[in-house]
């Protein structure tokens, strides 16, 4: 076992080297993205991004009527949705129509804006991932036809290879770190994109069965 460590030690450190200073620059970017998806997810899974059983009790029991238990159901909850229906029924319950649209409109926008916190990161990372692989393979190639040009009429095509396939070790680990963080921000926004249809319904049902006779409402 301590032998394939210190193999596999020396390999990771034998192509950190090779892939001269953008392979270092990727290397943290790998880093940085692996901890934000980590994060990202925690962050999710604390505002409930995959769970909506709470918010859609509330709003059955608004549905029916039923406002007081429909407050309890989500007062005090950190889900996106439940802090969403939360702040309708109060709108709804002390605005005139117009102004309660408004009032919840405002609400899902920062809900949904904090639930999308730290994507920007990781599309940045996609972004210029490959372009630092491009760049180090770019600066890898130039030094190569250097050594090539300086060795004049004794020149090594194997020298010249190795030359290259060093230079070509920045692109593929640029794509490596910008495949998956593509990947996880595409699924972070799929999953963003579910809660804002959540809320937009959920906003909907509130206001189509809202009767204005039955809010008298004990969140005073």
């Amino acid at each position: 076992m301590l032998d394939i460590a210190s193999d596999t030690s020396t390999r990771a450190t034998a192509f950190l080297r090779n892939g001269g200073p953008s392979i270092w620059v990727i290397a943290a970017l790998s880093v940085v993205t692996l901890a934000l998806v980590l994060w990202k997810i925690w962050r999710l899974a604390l505002i409930g991004a995959w769970s909506r059983g709470k918010a859609g009790l509330a709003i059955d029991l608004f549905e029916a009527g039923s406002t007081d238990a429909a407050l309890a159901t989500v007062r005090g909850r950190m889900g996106v949705r439940s802090k969403v229906v939360e702040g309708a029924i109060f709108a709804l319950a002390k605005f005139p129509e117009d102004r309660a649209r408004e009032e919840v409109s405002r609400i899902a926008k920062r809900e949904i804006a904090n639930a999308g916190v730290g994507l920007r990161a990781l599309e940045l990372i996609a972004t210029i991932a490959p372009l630092l692989g491009l760049l180090g393979t770019v600066l890898g190639m130039i030094a190569a036809f250097q050594a090539l040009q300086q060795s004049g009429n004794r020149a090594d095509p194997a020298l010249l290879a190795g030359g290259i396939w060093e230079a070509l070790l920045t692109t593929a680990a640029g794509m490596a770190v910008a495949i998956p963080a593509s990947a996880a921000l595409t699924w972070f926004e799929a999953v963003i994109d579910r809660i804002r249809r959540d809320i937009e319904d959920g906003a909907i049902r509130l206001f189509v069965s809202v009767k204005p006779e039955e809010l008298k409402l004990a969140a005073e």
